[in-house]
């Protein structure tokens, strides 16, 4: 007998050491994922703080801008 496109087969029940070994593997997998993400987060901000840092040093030593001054009309 051949299998026919669009027909699922029914799933085998999975047993309960199965199942709980699952879950495990699914949390391990989001607390990694959590770790990650606050990690790249940390390194993240470091990298704004830093930038902003430099970017006020730039500011403070560079003279203030001038307003341009508006053409007389004739």
């Amino acid at each position: 007998m051949t299998k026919t496109p669009g027909k699922a087969e029914p799933q085998k029940p999975i047993s309960k050491a199965e199942r709980e070994a699952r879950k495990a593997f699914r949390q391990v997998d989001a607390e990694k994922a959590m770790t990650e993400h606050e990690i790249a987060q940390k390194a993240f901000s470091k990298n704004r703080e830093r930038l902003k840092a430099e970017r006020l040093e730039r500011e403070a030593a560079a003279p203030p801008p001038t307003k341009a001054q508006p053409k007389a009309k004739k």
